[in-house]
């Protein structure tokens, strides 16, 4: 017991000892959640719950770190500690520090894998990392990966040490718009409606340990109209007789259950009076997968599935409308661009990154356009869990945001150099690939505006082949191409319809914008835009149930959907519906919400 006691004492010690070391850097505005961090407590949940195994190791934390020229031999000394998975740049990670195309960071951190993993082969999975990341494990080169939004793996388990203790070093180079990669809205010298560089790891950092051989990936398809679930099992070293199952639970009750062999896929058949998701009803059907060798499990994992269609179809007037589940469902959201003013990219805590989204929930929305970014695999999951469709950008990239001669209708497009064609390809198929089987993505949008369009109706095509359960809205509000489900008209501040498409649907894809500016809640005290401003709360809420009201008449001439600008204020844009540090609503929610509920039911028989 002296030594229990002893132990923990030690414990505690080490723990307020690394708090201590650690503080936010700078004097920028932050969120109430920042103050909650623990160094030795990151984000503790588990990171990619539509695929959940129950042995997982979390390695976010103080890492050693430091900034080289590029090029340059990796470090055998540090500058200090950073706190990851925060972003080099961001007040959180505890630097604060612009990296620049012309360095490089350098990450290190020991680890331990548990004795009870012995004999199993380690998986090392990043959630993501901007942009390219070079990594080894006790000096051996166990991998590389380019592409600033999506999650990788390796399979480390021939690197590491018998001992179990091991070493991690990750190399990162980032040339924000200095390249041609896809990047959203980083720029080196932010202003206006461009923001802070996110250079390096900025989503969760975790080991898992799998079998020899296991399930790597789960593709999900739901098929309402045959009442049909199909999972796609995607295992390492797949041998013929394996047997792969999938049980589909509805609560404790097992509703259907199927099997396959030869690598097929899974189809379930489905009760015909299945469950649908919806944003009133966000039904989740819970999976158990199972890859087995005859009577024996090899491995298995834990999904959720829904049961929802996206389409268009014509109404009664033959307007073309967006579809939920075989009947129209006017969409209405909020552009999301999910930032922090702490840590940038990364939410400070879990119950931040599901606060933004409560809230839209709470304001009447049931959409969110997710705006040139990609987040975590557990801000999908709360949308699929309260019921939020998602319209999901391709980051935008090149040259970015030039605007390339535009024209309504097949302006001059952006010729893109083979290697920024290729970086734009191989994005856009894994942030797609990542994101199939979450029920809330209902549109994929490969461009916004002009900013890096290019050969729109060749990639509108592709994503809609690759992935013909969603609709594609080939370039919101940019050059305007006959190809893709839907033309998406931007126009500030007021909403309006001046273009109209009689063959696909016609959407709103930004309007709004309305500025607030409140006095202690900046990013900068002295720089603030909006498309428009007021002094007060009633003011600006008076103006949106304005444009709201001319929205609802909108609809009715033909529009099928709308965003407005935006959530929450991004660094010295003041346009949101609250305060960048989320600590003040700005508009009254009571009557928001009221107008739009009202506008997201205007379809409704």
């Amino acid at each position: 017991m002296k030594k229990l006691f002893a132990f923990s004492v030690l414990t505690a010690c080490l723990a307020l000892n690394t708090s201590a070391q650690w503080k936010p850097a700078g004097d920028k505005i932050k969120t109430d959640w920042a103050t909650q961090i623990d160094p030795g407590n990151v984000l503790p949940e588990y990171p990619r719950p539509i695929m959940e195994r129950s042995e997982w190791k979390n390695l976010n934390g103080l890492w050693n770190y430091a900034v080289i020229d590029k090029g340059a031999a990796l470090p055998q000394n540090f500058e200090g500690e950073i706190l990851v998975p925060f972003a080099i740049e961001s007040s959180l990670s505890g630097v604060g520090r612009t990296l620049g195309e012309q360095a490089e960071l350098v990450y290190r951190r020991d680890f331990t894998t548990p004795s009870q993993w012995r004999g199993q082969r380690v998986l090392l999975h990043f959630g993501a990392v901007d942009w390219k990341a070079d990594v080894w494990v006790n000096d051996v080169k166990v991998g590389s990966h380019t592409g600033g939004f999506t999650p990788f793996s390796f399979d480390i388990t021939a690197a590491l040490n018998a001992n179990g203790k091991n070493t991690l070093t990750v190399k990162v180079w980032d040339p924000t718009d200095k390249g041609p990669q896809p990047r959203g809205k980083q720029v080196s010298r932010p202003e206006g409606i461009w923001y802070t560089p996110v250079s390096g790891i900025w989503q969760t950092v975790w080991l898992e340990p799998v079998p020899q051989r296991y399930i790597e990936n789960l593709r999900i398809t739901p098929d309402i109209d045959n009442h049909r679930l199909t999972v796609e099992v995607q295992t390492s070293d797949p041998v013929a007789s394996d047997l792969l199952e999938v049980a589909v639970y509805d609560g404790e009750a097992l509703v259907a259950s199927a099997k396959s062999i030869n690598g097929q896929p899974v189809e379930v058949a489905m009760p015909a009076d299945a469950k649908l998701w919806s944003p009133d009803s966000p039904n989740l059907y819970d999976l158990k997968v199972s890859l087995r060798d005859g009577k024996k499990v090899i491995d298995a994992v834990d999904s959720y599935a829904a049961m929802r269609k996206f389409s268009t179809a014509r109404d009664k007037d033959g307007i073309v409308r967006l579809e939920l589940n075989n009947e129209p469902l006017f969409q209405y959201g909020p552009l999301d661009q999910g930032w922090w003013p702490d840590g940038l990219y990364t939410a400070p805590t879990d119950e931040a990154l599901l606060y933004d989204i409560q809230k839209t929930k709470d304001f009447g929305f049931n959409m969110i356009r997710k705006h040139i970014k990609v987040e975590p695999a557990r801000w999908y999951t709360y949308c699929d869990r309260l019921g939020i469709i998602v319209w999901q950008d391709m980051p935008s990239g090149d040259r970015n945001p030039e605007w390339q001669n535009r024209k309504y209708f097949e302006g001059t497009e952006l010729t893109r150099t083979p290697e920024s064609e290729a970086t734009y390809r191989k994005e856009w198929k894994e942030i797609m690939d990542c994101l199939y089987s979450y029920p809330c993505i209902g549109t994929w949008i490969p461009f916004n505006e002009a900013w890096g369009q290019f050969k729109t109706v060749e990639i509108a095509k592709w994503t809609k082949q690759y992935d013909p359960t969603r609709l594609v809205n080939p370039a919101s509000g940019g050059n305007h191409y006959t190809c893709g489900d839907m033309l998406d008209l931007h126009n500030y501040p007021a909403p309006e319809m001046y273009l109209y498409d009689a063959q696909r649907a016609t959407v709103l894809g930004e309007y709004g914008g309305i500025g607030l500016v409140l006095k202690d809640h900046l990013w900068e005290p002295d720089r603030n835009w909006g498309y428009v401003q007021f002094n007060s709360s009633k003011e600006a809420t008076d103006e949106y149930v304005k444009y709201a009201d001319m929205l609802l008449q909108l609809v009715k001439r033909g529009f099928s959907a709308a965003v407005y600008t935006q959530t929450t204020d991004v660094e010295v844009e003041v346009n949101g519906l609250m305060t960048y540090d989320r600590k003040v609503i700005k508009l009254d929610e009571k009557r928001v919400s009221e107008i739009n509920r009202r506008i997201c039911k205007s379809l409704e028989k």
